[in-house]
């Protein structure tokens, strides 16, 4: 990659600035003919400096006065053409400006899509932190040569218009000119091709650096209570020590080129006025003319650089580039279909699995995926509740996932209301389906947005009623701005079981005909939890009519559902109710007494905990 990347670079690096062309054109002619003002301006005051000198200070020297009126109209010549810089570099930096930002915030919009588009085996294989460096800094590397990009090409119109300028005025000159722009261009191009690998690099080591920094501060509380403080520390320390001496590459390049970059131009303006000189003498050039030139090399030396700005800028540009395009052409979305679900208003889906194969794909591509699930197929009638049970690892989630069509199987179907979930739009199958995952997610917002999510026709009538059928009315009442309350960066202000309940009262608020439940109440009390469950089969009042799909472990739950489907290595063993699967299943037995044993020896503890609170109390008091 780096040696591909070395030697294509400037190339690869044009076909970019091209699409960033093709993509703002309107605003890119703004700006670059901002910039071509600005650079004839900048010819056209070398020629009135010269004049100035030739046409007014000489004779003036001459004669011991000025001529008031030419020098007049040489004051006038000046400003005029400084109004007409000004008005060049206002809108070159306008243009290119909004130019450079309008690509990046689209192309984030786009890298944001993308991550929406493609299914959570892709994300499984591409870390966090390499995910948000692919969205911010690769994004802002992609863009970057686009700030100095007028500035470049108004330079170069501005470098013809001077060679031109300097034929008309004196060939000699005009030979001295050729040599040092070639030049200089070449050395850019050397410089270009140098940097790649090292911008490359850097870049790289950029998304490393965010993967791990994002890993150990989301992970926090599993570092601190582990104490993994200094190995954390010690492994993004070793990372970020790489980013450093990869900048200082780039820096120390940067360091041998910048002042050869500097030097030439300044070589031809001497070169101008010892050629200038030689010219004068034999009166080839006035000294008008000799000025004029000697004047246009000392002005051009900072235009020039924008050239070099643009192509030192063009590996960084190639190498975000390269990152962004692995998101935007990966493979793997899963389309929506078009089919609506039209159902009677307030009727509970059927879900049907149809001998479901599924395996999560490996993070080495190379390697082959690693089954789950096998031929699994069982049914959730309209408006009963079936219990999912199985030991760790068994496949439960991975069923959950599917039937909200998180995942796609890899054989056999899935089916809502008799329709492959596959063919429904994606507003049909959220407005059907509700997932209350395992570890809740809280917004850092406050409790009202977190329950309604923008979604339209949710009043806070529809919030208050999800919370009373999720048992949150009493916790949410008592926080300090009631639904106003902003809950924090993950909700850290609320407990564990708050959480669970205040995500369960944003999948109820939508009123879903299916709801998933994958152990969504593992943090919440036992008769809390019955309460709940209770009060969603009822199927009256506050509580939509549903069917319900739970993810269970605890035996008040799994009694409480109408069916109960075991599973045990990605295989559907046995269904039927829970005191069925007890007589007739010796591994379903097993796996419920020793559940129903580690939940009272939690209970057992809880309460150890809260006599010997209470012991201490009293002693205090």
């Amino acid at each position: 990659m780096a040696t591909s990347t070395k030697r294509d670079v400037l190339g690869r690096g044009i076909r970019i600035l091209g699409r960033a062309i093709r993509e703002e054109p309107r605003i890119f002619a703004v700006a670059v003919t901002g910039s071509v003002v600005f650079g004839l301006m900048i010819i056209a005051s070398a020629y009135v400096v010269g004049a100035v000198v030739g046409e007014v200070a000489v004779p003036a020297i001459a004669r011991g006065e000025a001529d008031t009126g030419l020098v007049a109209l040489g004051a006038a010549a000046l400003v005029a053409v400084s109004l007409l810089k000004v008005a060049g570099i206002f809108g070159r930096r306008l243009g290119a400006g909004f130019m450079q930002y309008r690509l990046q915030a689209s192309y984030r919009q786009r890298v944001t899509r993308r991550y929406l588009d493609l299914p959570l085996s892709w994300h499984h294989r591409h870390a966090t932190g390499t995910l948000l460096s692919n969205a911010n800094s690769d994004v802002e590397a992609a863009w970057y040569p686009i700030a100095p990009l007028p500035f470049a090409v108004g330079t170069v119109v501005m470098l013809a218009a001077a060679i031109g300028s300097l034929f008309f005025t004196d060939w000699v000159l005009a030979l001295v000119g050729l040599a040092i722009f070639p030049a200089l261009f070449a050395l850019n191009v050397v410089y270009s091709r140098r940097m790649a690998p090292r911008q490359t690099r850097a870049q790289q080591l950029r998304a490393e650096v965010s993967a791990i920094a994002h890993e150990s501060f989301d992970g926090a509380l599993v570092v601190k209570t582990m104490g993994r403080e200094e190995r954390e520390t010690a492994r993004f320390a070793a990372r970020a020590n790489e980013l450093r001496d990869a900048l200082i590459a780039v820096g120390r390049l940067r360091g041998v080129f910048d002042p050869m970059l500097e030097t030439l131009p300044s070589l031809g303006t001497l070169a101008v006025l010892v050629v200038g000189a030689i010219r004068l003498r034999q009166d080839a050039v006035t000294v008008t003319e000799l000025v004029s030139v000697a004047f246009l090399f000392t002005v051009l030396a900072f235009p020039v650089r924008a050239i070099g700005w643009v192509l030192a800028e063009l590996p960084r540009s190639v190498a975000g580039w390269d990152r962004l395009q692995t998101v935007l052409t990966a493979t793997g979305e899963m389309p929506y279909g078009d089919r609506v679900l039209d159902p009677t208003v307030g009727t509970p889906a059927a879900l049907d699995f149809d001998r479901v194969s599924f395996g999560y794909e490996p993070a080495d591509q190379e390697a082959s995926a690693t089954p789950v699930l096998h031929d699994v197929s069982f049914t959730v009638a309209p408006g009963r509740t079936v219990a999912l049970v199985g030991p760790t690892g068994s496949g439960k989630s991975t069923i959950a996932s599917l039937a909200v069509r998180l995942v796609d199987p890899d054989s056999g179907t899935v089916r809502l209301d008799g329709t492959d979930v596959r063919s429904l739009t994606a507003g049909s199958l959220a407005g059907n389906v509700a997932l209350v995952a395992q570890v809740p997610f809280v917004f850092d917002d406050t409790v009202r947005a977190n329950i309604a999510l923008d979604r339209p026709g949710i009043t806070d009538d529809d919030i208050w009623a999800a919370l009373r059928l999720a048992e949150a009315t009493g916790f949410v009442s008592a926080l300090p701005d009631g639904l106003d309350t902003m809950v924090g960066e993950r909700g850290t202000s609320l407990s564990g079981g708050q959480r669970q309940r205040l995500t369960l009262a944003r999948a109820l608020a939508g009123r879903p005909r299916l709801l998933v439940l994958d152990d969504a109440t593992s943090a919440v009390d036992p008769r809390v939890e019955a309460a709940i469950l209770a009060g969603l089969r009822a199927g009256s009042g506050d509580a939509p009519a549903t069917s319900i799909l739970v993810v269970a472990y605890r035996r008040a739950t799994i009694a409480l559902a109408d069916e109960v489907v075991y599973v045990e290595r990605g295989r559907v063993v046995a269904r039927g109710t829970h005191q069925e699967l007890l007589a007739t299943t010796p591994g379903y037995a097993d796996l419920v007494t020793a559940y129903e044993k580690a939940e009272a020896e939690r209970e057992r503890e809880k309460q150890q905990a809260l006599d010997s609170a209470n012991e201490i109390e009293e002693v205090t008091a």
